[in-house]
């Protein structure tokens, strides 16, 4: 019964110590973030609710799963909205897909400015800065927390039929 004990003993930190190792093996690259495009939703005389297409680049030989995303989103150099995003999208090895986030804004709270680009439907000079927390799809690996800062131009469009 000893034997059977110790032998039991051996192959569980034998396990344990494999599972370490794929753990550290795993060398992460970090994904690449893109917004794609910012369609119209709905419009209030107050409120106004969009959704943004954002296309995630997978660099890694392994599928990561985007698990959460807290971030800012800048307009024209002024808050357009923040929050949290929550179970988005896996996005396979080596390849890019797109998920879709909502946000709204308020009239009262919003530089004229960047409303007038918004009801003229112009280009907007975005950045879009946070934190995403992912996952490498291989089992016994954590999550990770990656911070991201992108920046670019976007059409503000009405919300395709």
């Amino acid at each position: 019964m000893n034997k059977f004990i110790f032998f039991l003993f051996v192959s569980i930190i034998l396990v344990s110590c494999k599972s370490q190792q794929i753990m550290e093996d795993i060398e992460l690259i970090q994904p690449e973030f893109e917004i794609v495009s910012i369609h119209i939703i709905q419009a209030d005389l107050v409120n106004t609710e969009f959704e943004a297409a954002l296309k995630i680049n997978n660099p890694n030989i392994f599928d990561l799963q985007l698990l959460s995303m807290k971030y800012r989103l800048h307009g024209n150099g002024m808050l357009w909205a923040e929050g949290v995003a929550e179970e988005l999208v896996l996005v396979s090895a080596e390849s890019s897909t797109e998920t879709k986030f909502r946000f709204s804004m308020n009239f009262i709270n919003t530089n004229r400015r960047l409303l007038d680009d918004v009801i003229a439907m112009r280009r907007i000079q975005y950045n879009f800065n946070g934190e995403a927390q992912i996952q490498a799809n291989i089992p016994h690996t954590n999550s990770y927390n990656i911070n991201f800062d992108i920046s670019g131009l976007s059409d503000v469009k009405p919300r395709a039929n």
